[in-house]
């Protein structure tokens, strides 16, 4: 709430103009240019500072306080919105109370409520004397007076607007209009100033157009329509109102519309051309309408008229079978397609996936702008058959070897995955991978594309286990461990065949004759051999034990011996006595016995052996009889 100090001796109001301003009569926004500083003004007794901070009882007219009293004065630019050229008043108080603005204002109208008001700001930033300030109307007869109260300090963008309404009397048609500081300088009461207007204040004007409550309407070019511009003015401020319209032309000077006199007007578009077109509507007292300072403007009519939304696509569009069809406008504010098979969509970007050949023909685009200004554009689109992309088939391939694949259909090939293969780009690759692998080859007419695969199996190279090496003893047999490990394994045999009794098992029993090499071999149904193994069958001669001997020296039977061990690698013969004593131990060459214990001769009787051969035979064992 705006708290005030006010007196007067004639009709004055201390709220500001909530109705219609008219064009101010009087506006001091100090100027502009571009440098720094402005010069000095006539409205004021003050002293001019053209280059530094004012002191108490001066002033300057600046764009910024920039470098005045830094932390002490907000640092700020001028109030004109969007003019950074603009100057203000920056005001330091003087030791006394005084007017530090004042100005006529001729040929006003009689009857006529006026505002009269400024831009103001505490340039404090901290707690000292604040501004204080009095706006005064002076007549001939009568003064109007109103007080700001005290400006407090605030943020360097509190501006605020003060100051207060009056109606002069019949009589009166030149005022003066006078701005007081009511405070002492010193530290603080300091201030900044723009803006400052004297402008007639009219009734609230609220403006329509086409019966809907707004002051714009955007239409699109080439219209022709008519559109109503109506304004409600609220009454109790004029006794007779009068209404004028006007235009603001291309040099943006207003210009009446002199047959316009109502609350209403039609402005009529043939052929809208692009461009904004400006209307107002002016009321006065009647007798005043003609007199720009005793008028009041309602708020701008803005009649925006905007070109059509230019649709950009591209066209003609080929897309091959089974490809999808991607359509696609420029932004805009809505969209509406349409296209063969009843398509529709209100997409900007729509996708119909999976193209066939009914799908062909001209898809129609309508974008809109924001104002619904509307246009259309054309697709033409044809589905391209694609290439009919063959392979050859083939048959499954050993490990190791190569295959050669043929495909057909187009004039450009690029084959995945390239692992394996002679080359990838052209028709007719060799494979040679080394497990089973399913390739894909993309087929091209040079626009279109399409894919066929083949699978080439690879068969698992065959592995051969013919078990470990084997002893026997001759006349007896042995049992082969062949194993077969693999895929699609059609048969398997050993070489030789002589001495098995099945050379197609894997598991034939051996009775070699003689030690011998067995061969086991494995054949796949699709003709891949394995690499064969071997197992050696060692065939020792089978040993001839004497059940008795006569170690008694007469040269005949008197040593053990046993026929064949020498054919043994490593044989050790142990007799034992009824006791279980050890009484020979023999190995090697050292294998006969002759009848001793050490040098002693053992006692006639029967003694036991045990024959051990080789790792992998079994030991012999038996009993034997000393003869003396």
């Amino acid at each position: 709430m705006l708290s005030v100090c006010f007196w007067q001796t004639g009709l004055a109001q201390t709220s500001l103009c909530n109705g219609a301003l008219g064009d101010p009569i009087r506006k001091i926004d100090f100027g502009r240019g571009a440098d720094p500083r402005g010069g000095p003004i006539p409205e004021t007794s003050f002293q001019f500072n053209a280059t530094s901070t004012p002191s108490d009882g001066w002033y300057t007219i600046a764009k910024t306080t920039n470098g005045m009293h830094p932390g002490n004065w907000h640092q700020i630019g001028n109030h004109t919105p969007n003019d950074p050229d603009g100057y203000m008043m920056v005001i330091n108080a003087s030791d006394n109370p005084s007017v530090f603005y004042e100005a006529p204002v001729p040929n006003l109208c009689p009857n006529t409520t006026y505002q009269f008001a400024a831009w103001l700001i505490n340039l404090l930033t901290y707690s000292g004397k604040k501004p204080n300030l009095t706006f005064t109307i002076v007549t001939e007869q009568e003064t109007f007076t109103y007080n700001t109260g005290d400006i407090a300090e605030g943020s360097a963008t509190d501006w605020l607007q003060r100051g207060f309404l009056f109606k002069t009397p019949s009589d009166v048609n030149n005022i003066i209009i006078r701005i007081r500081n009511n405070g002492p300088g010193g530290t603080g009461n300091d201030i900044a100033i723009d803006d400052i207007t004297f402008s007639p204040c009219g009734p609230v004007i609220i403006p329509s157009i086409d019966n809907a409550v707004t002051p714009s309407k955007t239409i699109c070019v080439g219209d022709t329509r008519d559109l109503l511009l109506s304004a409600e003015v609220t009454s109790g401020v004029y006794t007779n109102t009068e209404y004028l319209w006007q235009e603001l032309d291309v040099n943006g000077i207003w210009q009446d519309l002199p047959a316009e006199t109502t609350n209403h007007f039609t402005k009529h578009f043939n052929n809208a051309l692009v461009g904004r077109y400006k209307y107002r509507l002016l009321v006065a007292e009647q007798g005043n309408i003609n007199s720009p300072n005793c008028r009041a403007n309602s708020p701008e009519f803005e009649l925006n008229v905007v070109p059509l939304p230019i649709p950009i696509v591209n066209t003609p569009l080929a897309v091959c079978i089974g490809a999808p069809i991607n359509l696609s406008v420029n932004e805009a504010s809505t969209y509406k397609w349409t296209g063969p098979n009843n398509f529709n969509s209100e997409e900007r970007s729509p996708i119909i996936p999976n193209a066939t050949a009914d799908m062909a023909g001209t898809y129609n685009i309508t974008i809109s702008n924001d104002a619904g200004c509307q246009a259309s554009a054309q697709v033409e689109v044809t589905i391209i058959p694609g290439p009919t992309a063959r392979i050859d088939a083939i048959v499954p391939i050993c490990k190791g070897t190569s295959v050669a694949l043929n495909a057909s259909g187009g004039i450009a090939y690029r084959w995945l995955p390239a692992t394996g293969l002679s080359a990838t780009d052209i028709p007719d690759p060799v494979a040679t991978p080394t497990e089973t692998t399913t390739y894909t080859v993309f087929v091209s007419n040079g626009l279109c594309e399409s894919q066929a695969q083949v699978t080439v199996n690879v068969i698992k190279e065959l592995l051969a286990d013919a078990g470990a090496d084997q002893k026997i003893i001759k006349g007896n047999s042995a049992k082969l461990n062949g194993q077969a490990m693999g895929e699609n394994i059609d048969r398997t045999f050993w070489t030789p065949a002589i001495y098995l009794d099945d050379p197609t098992k894997l598991n034939p029993i051996a009775s070699p004759a003689v030690s011998t090499t067995y061969t086991l071999n494995i054949v796949s149904s699709s003709g891949c051999i394995s690499r064969s193994d071997e197992v050696f069958v060692k065939v020792y001669d089978k040993l001839i034990v004497p059940s008795a001997f006569s170690p008694n020296g007469d040269g005949i039977n008197d040593l053990w011996n046993i026929v064949a061990i020498d054919t043994y690698t490593k044989p050790k013969v142990k007799v034992m006595n009824r006791y279980g004593q050890l009484v020979f131990e023999g190995s090697g060459n050292e294998i006969a016995w002759n009848g001793k214990r050490g040098q002693e001769e053992v006692p006639v009787g029967v003694y036991y052996y045990m024959i051990y051969l080789e790792p992998g035979l079994k030991p012999l064992s038996g009993s034997l009889m000393v003869i003396r």
